[in-house]
């Protein structure tokens, strides 16, 4: 079992920049930032996969050149660096892990996820 606790959270003007971190309990092979705005379903940001030294990196279209998703060389942190932030990046961001290598941004492949930290951007 893993458990993974994300901080970083907080409230920010439109283009300013926040950075979230997830500490997980154990190492897993994907790991990935998932968002939920109220009413709205769950929707999967980026992941990065933490086999070998580089490993890969997948962004959603919507954050793709404003967010960069990143993790320690021990594979037991996750960093997602927030900039340019819009409106619409108001959500609650959660932190989410798999043991499978195979990464995705759909939220049903993942078994880990942490509580999720508030994200509200202000117009």
């Amino acid at each position: 079992q893993v458990q993974l606790v994300e901080s970083g959270g907080g409230s920010v003007q439109a283009g300013g920049s926040l950075r979230l971190s997830c500490a997980a309990s154990g190492v897993t092979y994907c790991m990935a930032w998932f968002r939920q705005a109220p009413g709205k379903e769950r929707e999967g940001v980026a992941y990065v996969t933490t086999r070998g030294m580089r490993g890969t990196t997948m962004y959603a279209d919507s954050v793709e050149g404003r967010f960069t998703i990143s993790r320690d060389n021990a594979k037991t942190t996750l960093n997602l660096q927030m900039n340019s932030l819009k409106p619409e990046d108001t959500a609650k961001y959660y932190c989410a892990a798999r043991m499978d290598d195979v990464c995705s941004l759909d939220q049903s492949d993942y078994e880990y996820w942490g509580q999720g930290t508030q994200v509200t951007v202000s117009s």
